[in-house]
């Protein structure tokens, strides 16, 4: 039990740091005490409670009480977090559970030299794997930044000439772990420019009779800003570092 405030501090900081990879700004913190129809020592409760605040103290994380709300068989700290609407969805869970020891009659032998019973920790840092993809789509309005998007570059032939420099960069780019497709549909560069924007793919590449002839690249972004003249190795090194460093 004198473990329980360092352990729930160190998943809390797994969980801020896993929110600030997928960008959850937004989130609400419960901390939810024991109910009418709990089971287990009310003292040995307290305590328990008191140990979660205190982790969530030491963290700075801002939270609400919820008086009653825990679960029958021990505290718990929950997570909700807001889509693109607004909406809060419950993704973490922190909760301490006392009975499932009790009933498997477990033990460790302590400092003292004598017999006691442990506490166990339930986790989930995501929550339901389902829920949370669902929620990732909403957080982000399914524009996902790169290092995260489905597909995350497009290349788009402007003439059929174009096609074989656009291969070239294609499997160039598909051998090195980019996720990359390559429009070479016989429509206008305006359409497919404007497939990719309704896609939201964070890349889309142009690649034209110019592009071609001087084996560069025209890249936009999803903001609709281009650059010409780009080439192939500074894009793939540019994209790459900001995949690997979760910047773009």
């Amino acid at each position: 039990e004198d473990q329980i405030e360092d352990e729930i501090f160190e998943i809390l900081n797994l969980i801020k740091e896993i929110y600030e990879v997928f960008n959850f700004k937004e989130y609400i913190v419960n901390l939810s005490t024991k109910p009418e129809n709990s089971m287990g020592d009310p003292k040995v409760w307290e305590k328990a409670e008191k140990s979660l605040e205190n982790a969530l103290k030491r963290s700075k994380l801002k939270y609400e009480l919820k008086r009653g709300e825990g679960a029958f068989y021990g505290p718990k700290i929950d997570f909700d977090v807001k889509d693109a609407l607004g909406r809060p969805w419950q993704l973490s869970t922190i909760q301490l559970d006392f009975q499932m020891p009790e009933r498997f009659d477990l033990t460790y032998e302590g400092t003292d030299g004598k017999k006691h019973r442990p506490v166990i920790i339930h986790r989930a840092i995501i929550g339901s794997f389902e829920r949370f993809i669902g929620v990732l789509i909403e957080h982000f309005a399914g524009k996902f930044p790169l290092w995260l998007a489905p597909v995350q570059v497009v290349l788009m032939t402007v003439t059929e000439r174009s096609l074989k420099f656009a291969r070239e960069v294609y499997d160039e780019l598909k051998n090195n772990n980019l996720r990359i497709e390559l429009d070479d549909r016989n429509e206008s560069i305006g359409k497919k420019v404007r497939d990719a924007q309704v896609n939201k793919i964070p890349l889309a590449i142009t690649i034209g009779d110019k592009e071609t002839d001087n084996k560069t690249l025209a890249v936009r972004t999803l903001d609709g800003k281009v650059r010409f003249g780009v080439k192939v190795d500074e894009f793939f090194r540019e994209t790459l570092d900001k995949v690997n460093k979760r910047s773009g």
